[in-house]
């Protein structure tokens, strides 16, 4: 037979037992899409992993009560005091005088924020802080100024406030020395930052900062924690003063000589290798499933493509005593495998890319297609097609011809 008279004759044997073949195709479908759909979600991720994570400004790290990235595993966090503004201060006295920039941040989430007759959801977050902020975390200003030293020092009730708010409060006007209310505090607008977009889902550009003392007496409470961001003056000192830093904090927090740290230290590259980490066990996930998936479905294979041969035994000596080969029979019925093998693949490739581009384009990173992994399936399919459909037609191709027909 001719390649192209085998596929028709394959599509046409399969198109016979829809049902049977569609179950089939469905364990082949199912591990496809679940190593394909996460390797697409994390590929599309890794596209703006270097942008994205530079939640920090150049050279700069952060100290804080809990640990950045923490999936799984005992949280260490548990128990652990907070950071105090008094600890925090006694912390920056410690470190050495070429340290210039050392910020102060603490965050109450979920305030609503009104302006006249307008106003928020309650989903804003309102961040203590000073005038370092936005070198540490990588924030610009559009217009306006920003928090002052005096400020800080005085407690003035002035914000700057984030684009999203400018937008729902001031769509047609300018805010800078508008009076706004953050929960029940009123606050003078002085300035306005510079439109960021979302990190993973999650908004930027939703936030107000108001200078640390003043946030302290409108809104702290004892359960929250200080992080303290610190810039080193270049790179070839970042290690060094992030080393200096650990000591300063371990003496600001008074912990005796021998015991662990009770805060964390991250930096833009200490995230990009945890969430570098929480890839490859999502990885590793996906090709567990993904295997155990494909075995499940070569097994199914196999059990119909030995069904077709006892059910097409006559065709078989028909076949024979008009001339077919053994060859002829075992590439017929190894082809009806593989394409078996290739549909569930095709489906699996088109549900995870469809999957994997969804959950990207809900993080706002951009869409791709995972060539890599698409060729790997279909390489991977067409090797579980002939393993599992090997015997099925190595046992049809040794089939009596005269015992084939008189088959009941």
């Amino acid at each position: 037979m001719r390649p192209a008279d085998l596929i028709r004759s394959a599509a046409a044997a399969l198109g016979n037992n829809k049902l049977r073949s569609g179950l089939t195709m469905l364990g082949i479908t199912i591990g496809v899409f679940s190593v394909v759909g996460v390797m697409t979600a994390l590929s599309a991720i890794g596209t703006s992993i270097d942008s994205g994570l530079s939640v920090l400004g150049t050279h700069v790290f952060q100290i804080q009560r809990n640990p950045a990235v923490q999936i799984g595993g005992p949280q260490r966090s548990r128990g652990r005091p907070v950071i105090t503004i008094t600890e925090a201060r006694r912390f920056a006295s410690l470190m050495p005088a070429e340290v210039h920039t050392i910020n102060f941040e603490v965050q109450h989430w979920g305030v609503l924020v009104r302006h006249q007759d307008r106003e928020t959801a309650p989903r804003m977050a309102v961040v203590g802080t000073d005038a370092h902020y936005l070198n540490t975390h990588n924030f610009r200003l559009d217009y306006g100024r920003n928090l002052l030293a005096d400020d800080v020092e005085l407690g003035r009730p002035v914000a700057v406030i984030g684009y999203d708010i400018q937008q729902e409060l001031f769509p047609f006007e300018n805010p800078i020395g508008a009076w706004i209310t953050i929960g029940g505090a009123r606050y003078r607008v002085v300035g306005v930052l510079e439109e960021k977009g979302s990190l993973f889902g999650g908004q930027q550009d939703n936030r107000i900062l108001v200078p640390i003392t003043r946030f302290m007496g409108d809104f702290s409470n004892h359960w929250q924690s200080v992080n303290i961001a610190v810039q080193a003056p270049d790179a070839e000192s970042f290690e060094e003063i992030r080393e200096t830093a650990i000591g300063a904090m371990r003496l600001a927090r008074r912990l005796d000589p021998g015991a662990e740290n009770n805060f964390e230290v991250f930096s833009n590259d200490s995230l990009r290798d945890a969430f570098a980490r929480i890839a490859a066990a999502v990885g590793a996930g996906g090709f567990l499933i993904s295997a155990i998936a494909l075995v499940a479905a070569g097994i199914g294979i196999m059990n119909i493509m030995l069904v077709s041969v006892t059910e097409r035994t006559r065709e078989i000596g028909i076949r024979k005593s008009i001339g077919a080969r053994r060859k002829d029979i075992l590439r017929q019925f190894l082809l009806e495998s593989v394409y078996l093998s290739q549909l569930g693949g095709l489906a699996g490739i088109a549900l995870g890319v469809l999957v994997g581009n969804f959950v990207a384009a809900q993080m706002n990173v951009p869409m791709l297609f995972p060539w890599f992994w698409a060729v790997v399936a279909v390489v991977t399919c067409t090797i579980i097609g002939v393993t599992f459909g090997l015997y099925p037609a190595w046992k049809a191709a040794r089939l009596d011809p005269v015992d084939s027909l008189r088959f009941e």
